[in-house]
């Protein structure tokens, strides 16, 4: 048997093998690193998308939003637009729903200009940490502190990860739990170093979601 089918055949055993637990840390850590449109924030309130929202309407202007959507969506928001506006100067109920309309009328379009489902507005302060932090590196015109909080997270990541594999590895024989053990811990270890070294090496999409500069 070739060396590259003894591995295949060795990560089927040991994905076979592998414990539920495993397993589900294992798919945490491959979401964590898998930048999609899914994992943006751009349908919550204090996102990109719904700031620029705000801002085209205190000032009654539609052009800072039109960037969000798609030549083909433009239409549908700007008639959105001007509906928000002829309905929010009847009171401050009118305005609140009104403004909540074009909110959700802007994300929706965005995301489908994505392929990603609207699900809903989300509740303010819900970006994943790691967003904020990429956000604030823009706003701050420099990725170096942002580079090092990753860098740090990942040889963190790594070693407690590798000292695990170890550890297990040293009792791996001693009984069928240990070995599993072994696998659960082996199988983590391994996903998480082809998660980060497969997003590490990729090129940029070309399909990325569009992102605003925090301000």
């Amino acid at each position: 048997m070739t060396p590259e089918r003894t591995r295949a055949a060795e990560s089927k055993f040991l994905m076979k093998n592998a414990n539920t637990s495993a397993t589900v840390i294992v798919l945490a850590t491959l979401f964590a690193f898998a930048v999609t449109p899914a994992g943006a924030h751009c349908d919550a309130l204090d996102g990109p998308v719904v700031l620029a929202a705000k801002a085209a309407l205190q000032k009654q202007d539609v052009a800072p939003v039109l960037k969000w959507v798609r030549p083909a969506d433009e239409g549908e928001i700007r008639a959105a637009f001007a509906k928000t506006l002829k309905v929010r100067g009847l009171s401050d109920e009118a305005r609140d729903l009104a403004d909540r309309f074009f909110y959700e009328t802007l994300v929706r379009v965005h995301r489908a200009g994505e392929g990603v489902a609207f699900t809903g507005l989300k509740p303010a302060g819900e970006v994943d940490p790691g967003i904020a932090a990429a956000d604030k590196a823009i706003a701050e015109g420099s990725a170096d502190k942002l580079a090092a909080e990753l860098s740090k997270a990942v040889v963190d990541g790594l070693r407690d990860r590798y000292a695990k594999v170890i550890a297990a590895k040293a009792h791996a024989e001693e009984s069928v739990e240990a070995g599993r053990a072994y696998v659960a811990a082996y199988v983590e270890f391994i996903h998480f170093v082809e998660a980060v070294h497969g997003r590490a090496s990729a090129p940029p999409s070309e399909h990325h979601h569009i992102h605003e500069p925090a301000r």
